[in-house]
């Protein structure tokens, strides 16, 4: 049975608090899961929701593409997809893909051309509730800490993504740039799959803290003397942040056949040197979440390296003082809303 209504935090207006909101469940289609929201991580990319950084914000906003929670309900056609009533499953940024176009066809469905993201154009997953296509519900292994896995969902894949569309070898040195709630993960994932890794980061109070989550070294990024001594010596640096940087420095740092890849949301326009990527034969690159199939493989791997984010962990019904909390950079490193209705 689908659910009348659903309970939910929602805010009215951009960059406005969230307050207790209801709103109608849609008929469930054939295709549909419903899962009951158990917890549900907080990204960034809500934060720029919220505020309506992207112009593309419909209120009132209910957030939330970090889901975990149980299967309550299946349509017609799900109920044929392997996915069983009480089984824990989770969604990340998207919920519905078209399975016909040339991209799904060829197992790309999060580049699909009609690709919807679980928080644009419905309501998201600070809620009792959330629906998804069957696709994109996906099951969580049973050795992975499911109070701490959302944020694999989103923040999690992003990161593990380049490691597989990218060819990176164990061999490799791979910079991760600005260790946060993604980086902080990329640094994990790329340690366990044998690469050298070095942190770059502002921060130096978090050198420590880089080397426990994987790091052979620590760099500064502010240290244009310190990124000098190691231009031309990396075949992959990983941008997770979204601040402004030296990014010529940061070029420089590239082996021959290097690539310079984002997937932190830097806003400002980063300048290239056409000249620089030819002599060198490297290249700058950027990537969203990733596959179903991606997603299925990182959980996997995460699963047997024992990988799982660093999470802080929040009442559902204090949303806004989590939110306070990570505005403020306080989060270590990411935060879990635990669903309290």
């Amino acid at each position: 049975m689908a659910t009348e209504s659903v309970r939910a935090w929602a805010a009215d207006s951009a960059g406005g608090p969230l307050k207790p909101f209801s709103f109608a469940a849609e008929e469930m289609r054939p295709d549909d899961v419903e899962i009951a929201v158990e917890t549900c991580g907080i990204c960034h990319s809500d934060l720029s929701m919220l505020d309506n950084e992207w112009g593309i914000t419909a209120y009132p906003f209910v957030p939330g593409h970090e889901a975990i929670g149980r299967v309550v309900a299946l349509g017609e056609a799900a109920r044929e997809k392997g996915l069983q009533v009480g089984q824990r499953v989770g969604v990340g940024w998207n919920v519905r893909s078209c399975l016909h176009c040339a991209y799904c066809l060829k197992g790309e469905h999060h580049l699909c051309t009609r690709v919807e993201a679980t928080i644009i154009g419905r309501h998201g997953a600070f809620a009792e509730r959330v629906r998804a296509h069957w696709l994109w519900a996906v099951p969580i292994p049973e050795a992975v800490d499911a109070s701490a896995a959302g944020p694999l969902l989103c923040g999690g894949i992003t990161v593990f993504a380049p490691l597989l569309n990218l060819g990176i070898r164990p061999t490799d040195r791979v910079g991760v740039i600005g260790i946060g709630g993604l980086g902080h993960m990329a640094l994990m994932f790329l340690r366990a799959w044998g690469c050298e890794v070095v942190a770059f980061t502002s921060s130096p109070g978090k050198a420590e803290e880089a080397r426990r989550l994987g790091a052979h070294r620590v760099l500064s990024s502010r240290d244009a003397d310190e990124m000098a001594q190691h231009a031309a010596s990396f075949d992959m640096v990983l941008v997770t942040a979204n601040a402004p940087l030296d990014w010529n420095a940061i070029l420089g740092l590239l082996a021959p056949k290097g690539r310079l890849h984002f997937v932190g949301a830097v806003l400002e326009p980063v300048p290239v040197q056409v000249m620089t990527l030819i002599s060198a034969q490297t290249s700058v690159s950027a990537s969203p979440t990733g596959s179903r199939a991606a997603i299925d493989a990182m959980l996997d791997f995460a699963a047997r390296h024992g990988v799982s984010p660093q999470v802080e962990h929040f009442p559902m019904s204090r949303v806004n003082d989590a939110i306070s909390h990570m505005r403020e950079g306080k989060a270590h490193y990411r935060i879990v809303l635990d669903a309290d209705f």
